[in-house]
Formats: C-alpha cells, structure tokens, sequence
C-alpha cells in the first residue's frame, strides 16, 4: 500500500480547523486586539497617575505638565497619518508588531527622563508608537467580521482602553510605593512585549489561517466583493465621508485625552485625593466606561438586525451618547467627589460609547483597503485637537488657579455639537464611491 504523504505544518502555526465546522476563530483575534489596547492604555495612562507626585518632585507648573502631555498628542497625531498608511501597505501583522515594539520601548524610557524636556520627548516617542493601536485594531476588524458585527468587535476590543485605565491605577500606586517611579514605567512597558508573542504566534490574514472553517470564512466575507486597488490620500480628501470623521474625531478626542491626563490633577487639586487612593474613583469611573464601550456597539448592532438602517441605528446610538455627556458640565459644582465621580463616570461610558460608533462608521462608508488610511486622517484630527486642548488647559488652570468649569462645560457640549456635523455631512451614511 502506498505511504501517505501527511504535509509539515510550520513551528508555530496554530492547529488546523476541523472540516465542515463554523469555527469563532475571529472573536480570538477580536480578543487579541483588547488585550493590545489594554497595554496601549495603561502605558499612556502611567504618567497622569504620576502627575501629581512628578510635579511635586520635579517642581512643574500646570503649563508644564500642558506642554508635556500635549507632545504625547500632537506625535500621535503625524503618527496616525504614517501608521494608516503603513498599515494599508505592510498588511496588519507586521504593522501592528512594530507599533508596539516602538511604544513599549517609549514607555520605559520615561524611566530615564529628569526633567520637562526629557518627558517631552519620551511622551513623543510614545504617541508615535501607540497610533499604530487603532489603525490597526479597526482595519484588523474589517478584514475579520463582516459589517453588521463591527460595531460590537470595535466595542470589544475598544473596552480595552477602560480595563487599561483601570488596572493602570491599580497597578502604578503599587509599584511606585513599593519601587519608585521609575519602576513604574519600566515594568508596564515591558507589558507589550509578552502581548506581541501571542500576536505573532496567532495572527494570519483570513484567508491564510488554518484554524478558520471554510464556514467561518464565508461568513466573514458576506459582504459584498471589494477591489484592493490602492486609493491615494487626496482622493480620499474629496468625500465628505472621511471629513465627517474627521470633524468628529477633531471634536470629541480632545475630551477623552482630558480625563485620561488631567482626572487625577482634578482629583487631587479639588478633593485633595493623593497617590495611594487614586485606584478607587479611577476605577470606578473606567470600570463603568467599560460598560458603555461594549453596549454602544452592541446597541447599534442590534438596531441593524432589527431591521434598522445602518444610517439610523449608528445615529441613534451616538446621539443617545451625547445626550448623556451634556451633564459633565456639572462636575465642577459637585458637593462631594463621589457625585463628581458619578458624572464623569457616565460621561467616560458615553464618550466609549460614542467612539465605537464613530470608528465604525469608517468601515461603514469606505471600502476595507481604504479603512486604514480614514482611521489615520482622523485619528490625526483628534490628536491634533488634543495637542491645542491640553495646551489650552495648561494655560487656563494656570490663569484661573486650577478652576476646572470652563474645561467641563467645553467637554459636555463637545459631542452634541460633533452630531449635528456629522448628520450635515453624511445625512443618510452611504458608501464612498472612490471609483469616480
């Protein structure tokens, strides 16, 4: 009897999906990438539970600590333009691997900083890598899940910038009273490079990974055939699709980096909350953040398959968001830190729930070989936005003696004003046509 010819599998490439079955290998990947954004965030998120302490020690003023984190934006910014690209051409494993090489190198490096410059730059050197996380996590959802499911992944995997922010408040306090700061920054950078093992051990394109079912992938590509031609910058320019998530992200992303640097400076400017009791009201407000991110995309998703439009279930979820928002202008005139906990609570789940509606209105009116590129312009407005935002705080807390009402009352009418935009632009959210 003739031998059997049994073909070599490669070292390292995951076991082979059974015949004929409808295998979930895409909610691995959707869980990958949480698990990425977690890092991403807890990385970011070091330096604001610092602060306080870091201008204590090494003597900043409120411009300062403005200018420092404000390098942070305006570097990821110009780096979501590169990394959209990038990603576009090198393909989502390879992309997303140098991302997190090069902002888990960053994040350890604040380590060696000693003063204002020294942070400048590490800050920098971390924003450009960290804009590789949400290129790559949104165009890694367009080529795994079909579009009425997108909406929920990208609620998912975004839920991993909440539990970043919460384990970093855990994390940080602990190990800077235990080792000092520096520590600190060296051990959660170190995060991301355990993260790129699992990545690079299980991430395939679609097509190419032995452990999705000829089910599975059939699924995944139920939507209709797109072309792969490559669409130039300018080209995209010319719809009012992407300036409608421009114009969004420009609006909104300077809110979001506001409680991610500057809530622990409110807290411990107004309620006198120092390092070691920081974790508490943090995690409950991402914790609670967390909640939002998932059901905003879950929300949206759900309309569709009641048989909604994707124009008005998207909508209808982000407006219920920004409606929600409106009350975080009150934080300021809050009679205990609990309440004001409470209403910045409900306005981070908001912000979380608005966002993953916003990124996937990309996938919604662009083509999967242009998603990439979309996701740059508009991450690049909403740094760009945050980069003149945290100045402006910087520089209003220093002329006010840190009176945070004038910030509170921009950030609750921030996502309202972005809505009535976006529907002006994009009235009934149909396709791009880039063929013409």
């Amino acid at each position: 009897m003739a031998a059997v010819h049994v073909p070599q599998t490669p070292p390292g490439t995951p076991p082979a999906a059974p015949d004929g079955v409808m295998t979930r290998y895409r909610w691995t990947i959707c869980a990958l990438l949480f698990f990425a954004t977690t890092i991403n965030y807890i990385d970011r998120q070091v330096l604001g539970i610092l602060a306080p302490s870091l201008e204590k020690e090494l003597g900043w003023s409120e411009v300062d600590y403005g200018a420092i984190v404000s390098w942070f934006t305006f570097a990821y910014g110009l780096g979501f333009l590169v990394m959209g690209r990038l990603l576009d051409r090198i393909g989502v494993r390879k992309g997303f691997a140098l991302a997190i090489v090069s902002w888990s190198l960053a994040a350890m490096a604040h380590a060696f900083a000693r003063g204002a410059g020294g942070f400048s730059l590490a800050r920098a050197a971390l924003g450009l890598g960290e804009s590789g996380n949400f290129p790559g996590a949104i165009k890694a959802t367009a080529e795994w899940f079909p579009r009425r499911e997108r909406a929920f992944a990208t609620g998912i995997f975004n839920a991993g910038s909440n539990v970043g922010a919460i384990a970093a408040p855990l994390l940080v306090p602990w190990i800077t009273l235990n080792y000092g700061w520096r520590m600190a920054f060296i051990v959660t950078g170190a995060l991301g490079f355990v993260w790129l093992a699992f990545w690079l051990l299980l991430y395939r394109e679609p097509e190419k990974h032995p452990r999705v079912s000829a089910a599975e992938l059939a699924h995944i590509r139920s939507d209709p055939a797109e072309s792969t031609a490559h669409v130039p910058w300018l080209r995209l320019l010319r719809h009012r699709q992407t300036w409608a998530f421009f114009l969004g992200k420009l609006m909104t992303d300077p809110v979001w980096w506001f409680y991610l640097f500057w809530l622990p400076k409110y807290l411990d400017s107004r309620w006198d909350v120092q390092l070691s009791a920081l974790a508490a009201p943090l995690v409950v407000i991402y914790l609670i953040a967390d909640v939002g991110s998932v059901g905003g995309g879950w929300v949206s998703s759900a309309l569709i398959k009641r048989g909604w439009t994707v124009n008005a279930g998207r909508k209808t979820a982000m407006l219920i968001a920004a409606l929600l928002i409106v009350p975080t202008m009150l934080a300021p005139r809050a009679g205990s830190m609990w309440v004001a906990v409470a209403i910045v609570s409900v306005a981070a789940a908001a912000h979380q729930w608005w966002s993953a509606n916003l990124f996937t209105l990309v996938s919604d009116t662009f083509p999967r070989r242009a998603v990439g590129s979309v996701v740059g312009i508009g991450g690049f407005a909403g740094a760009m936005g945050g980069f003149a935002f945290q100045r402006a705080t910087g520089y209003v807390l220093e002329r006010t003696g840190s009176n945070y009402s004038i910030i509170f009352t921009v950030c609750g009418l921030a996502y309202i004003s972005a809505l009535v935009i976006i529907h002006l632009l994009v009235p009934r959210l149909e396709q791009a046509d880039l063929e013409s």
